[in-house]
């Protein structure tokens, strides 16, 4: 999908890698719906992106609010006159104290945050985009979700949850001309990470930023080529520092491929 004169609605927008995208597809030339619960953040996006002449509005939105999600979805529509890219981006990470010692409620919000509200964007946004003839819609899971993590595995369990679902949605996908992906980072260097490298050392645990870490614009980039290549429909893009790899889903069992 072309980018330019389409409209995006990313959320998490705020900062970090939904910022870095936010800029990237406005420069690209699509209209940007910012959604965060951060509002002076998200307004500071809105900003930099018109400062460069594009096009952008904020909505407050808890994308784990269906109520919220539709809503943010609609002022694509009221704004713009169309809703044509979902970048489900907002995510969060347990923490310190870890797994298991963590609260309930703590582990719980990743798992609504991080996997339950992508299933509820791509729920609501789909029936919308098939009555237009289509759209895209990109996830951010993680390097977490395809390999082991022990220092978070609710992360880690949420973020694979994102990839599967991505993987499963090829077929519904390619009936309603709906194209799903997901990008996979290593260690970006967002707000987010720092915040949460602070304060897993203030509770006395080792933690550090890799020597290698990715920036959120790389981030971005790997969004936009998400969006921009229609052949790579269900398919996983990892992201480390040395590079990116395609990741294919594996064969259902019994399956020949």
């Amino acid at each position: 999908m072309e980018p330019k004169g389409k409209v995006a609605v990313i959320t998490g927008g705020a900062s970090g890698i939904g910022r870095a995208t936010a800029q990237r597809l406005a420069v690209a030339g699509a209209r940007i719906v910012v959604a965060d619960l951060d509002e002076s953040m998200g307004s500071d996006t809105v900003k930099l992106i018109e400062s460069v002449g594009g096009t952008a509005t904020f909505v407050k939105a808890d994308v784990t609010d269906s109520n919220d999600t539709q809503r943010m979805l609609d002022t694509a529509i009221a704004k713009f006159g169309r809703l044509d890219i979902l970048y489900n981006n907002a995510g969060i990470a347990v923490g310190s104290p870890p797994f298991p010692v963590g609260e309930l409620r703590r582990w719980r919000r990743v798992l609504d945050i991080d996997l339950q509200a992508v299933i509820l964007g791509t729920y609501l946004a789909a029936p919308m985009m098939e009555r237009q003839g289509g759209g895209v819609i990109v996830s951010t899971a993680s390097m977490a979700g395809l390999y082991p993590y022990k220092e978070d595995p609710v992360y880690a369990a949420a973020k694979a949850g994102v990839v599967n679902f991505t993987f499963s949605l090829a077929p519904w996908a390619a009936r309603l001309n709906i194209r799903v992906n997901c990008v996979c980072p290593g260690v970006v260097d967002t707000p987010l990470v720092r915040k949460g490298i602070d304060a897993a050392r203030r509770a006395g645990e080792r933690a550090s930023l890799p020597a290698r870490i990715i920036a959120p614009t790389e981030i971005a980039e790997a969004v936009l080529t998400l969006i921009v290549d229609d052949s790579l429909a269900g398919r996983a893009l990892e992201v480390r520092p040395a590079g990116r790899r395609l990741v294919e889903a594996p064969a259902a069992p019994g399956s020949r491929r």
